[in-house]
């Protein structure tokens, strides 16, 4: 089973059912049933996307004719793409079951992780991906997943990407009603193998629902004792950081430039913001914020409209 190691603590937001954070760009997809009923969604399903790259992957799920979409992609490096806002049906998990519902899309958020998936040894301490692709041992672990009868290879994920993961699922839970975390092979057993046994599934629930009871179910049936993987879980993986106000603010001058620090005399930061983006404030020093886009820096207050988050959930 994977261990979670220290990685570094990231931050997003949620506003208009759109991520906001470092390293965070949306690339609208058209394969959409269009909005969620109320009280939904209240799932999330982890996914690998089998795929030789974030931007290959990202493709496929915005091509109108592929018939498939997620809400969002975690790239190895930790690079997140929304591709629906988080308020909208998407087309990734297909014919499925889980715990009495069916048509596990209407209920839930999908999560694609980059990541080659099931591998093929080669000989030589080298395995190889369904696309050509060729990995060493040092990228690979040896494990027998639950829906097959042999042993496999997998591709393993970056401790950035789980990091990610771990700080978006979060957020998710704190902006919907989310008390389920799932693999795509728990709720279509007969046909899906990812995340797959290289994704610390017992592990990210731990951290991600904090108790709220739907991992004591798999700690039971899969008969794995998580005590100590939990305690150095939660010493290791990094925490959401909250604002103490959920603020976000949109820039109300035509150009802005953000900077490193709080006043002009810091270097400016590379590509400056436009009117009507959305930025999250997080936290002031005198006439500058500190804020979150697609990077972190500090602008003048006199140049954004700030505003408070409401969440569609929340009265």
């Amino acid at each position: 089973m994977a261990i979670l190691h220290a990685t570094p603590k990231l931050s997003f937001d949620v506003y208009e059912h759109r991520l906001i954070g470092e390293n965070v760009k949306f690339t609208a997809s058209p394969n959409t049933s269009g909005a969620f009923k109320t009280g939904a969604p209240d799932t999330i399903v982890i996914h690998f996307t089998a795929g030789s790259s974030l931007d290959s992957s990202v493709n496929v799920l915005t091509n109108a004719e592929s018939g498939v979409s997620a809400h969002f992609a975690l790239g190895r490096n930790g690079d997140i793409v929304q591709m629906l806002p988080t308020n909208k049906i998407g087309w990734h998990a297909g014919k499925s079951h889980y715990k009495g519902r069916s048509g596990l899309n209407r209920y839930s958020i999908g999560i694609e992780l980059d990541n080659a998936g099931q591998l093929k040894p080669r000989g030589g301490g080298t395995y190889e991906s369904w696309f050509g692709n060729v990995y060493g041992e040092s990228e690979v672990i040896a494990a027998q997943h639950p829906n097959q009868s042999v042993l496999g290879y997998w591709h393993k994920y970056t401790d950035i990407q789980i990091a990610s993961t771990i700080s978006l699922c979060k957020v998710l839970c704190e902006h919907y009603p989310i008390s389920v975390v799932v693999g795509h092979d728990e709720i279509a057993p007969s046909r899906k193998v990812d995340p797959g046994p290289a994704f610390p599934m017992h592990q990210i629930r731990e951290q991600v629902l904090l108790g709220k009871g739907e991992d004591e179910t798999h700690k039971e049936s899969s008969g794995v004792h998580t005590g100590s993987l939990q305690r150095e879980a939660h010493d290791a993986v990094p925490r959401h950081i909250a604002s103490p106000v959920n603020r976000v603010a949109n820039v109300s001058a035509n150009g802005l430039n953000v900077r490193k620090g709080p006043n002009v005399s810091f270097p400016i930061i590379e590509n400056g913001l436009h009117k009507g983006e959305v930025l999250k404030v997080l936290e002031k020093e005198g006439e500058w914020a500190k804020v979150s886009f697609t990077k972190v820096g500090w602008v003048n207050t006199r140049y954004i409209n700030e505003v408070t988050e409401k969440s569609p959930f929340k009265t």
